[in-house]
């Protein structure tokens, strides 16, 4: 009963955790925007997309990432870290590990923009909102699918793959028709 409900608890948090990530990089690419205006109006803009941009880490993202994690390694433990040594899993927390990196990344480019560094375009913010999706499936379907996941990896990476490229192509041609 334990397990299930820390499962529920992951689940829950990592869903939350989730969409923390997806609306901060958001933020990021109407603040990059709202800094390239150079005005009263972009700089008005930009002191309320940092506001929300700090209540979204503090209160959502954050927390949610600190109870993801811990929910996760207390269920490895209840089992004993029997999934440890199954290759599912160990994609999983590889690409839970990217995650944690792509956390860093979020977190260092809010406190540039609250600095009014822009080191990233809007553009390829957009396209790094992006990381977390592609991050999101393969975490999922290696969840899901756990030994055929394992037994079709090749066709996991041709796919996963392919959708990042597709995903890419298509926030190219939505960018440049709005130019």
């Amino acid at each position: 009963m334990t397990y299930q409900i820390l499962k529920a608890i992951h689940i829950i948090f990592v869903v939350s955790y989730f969409a923390g990530l997806f609306y901060m990089v958001r933020l990021f690419v109407y603040d990059t925007e709202a800094l390239e205006l150079k005005n009263e109006k972009g700089n008005i803009l930009h002191q309320q997309l940092i506001y929300m941009q700090e209540r979204l880490w503090n209160i959502i993202t954050l927390p949610a990432f600190i109870i993801m994690i811990i929910s996760g390694f207390c269920m490895l433990h209840l089992t004993h870290w029997g999934f440890i040594t199954q290759g599912w899993m160990i994609v999983k927390l590889v690409f839970v590990g990217i995650l944690a990196a792509y956390h860093f990344w979020t977190w260092k480019t809010i406190r540039n923009l609250q600095k009014e560094k822009t080191q990233y375009t809007s553009v390829q913010l957009r396209m790094m909102n992006e990381v977390a999706t592609i991050i999101l499936f393969v975490v999922v379907f290696a969840v899901i699918l756990k030994q055929s996941f394992m037994a079709y990896w090749y066709w996991a990476l041709i796919s996963f793959v392919a959708m990042g490229a597709l995903i890419m192509l298509i926030v190219k041609l939505v960018n440049r028709n709005k130019s």
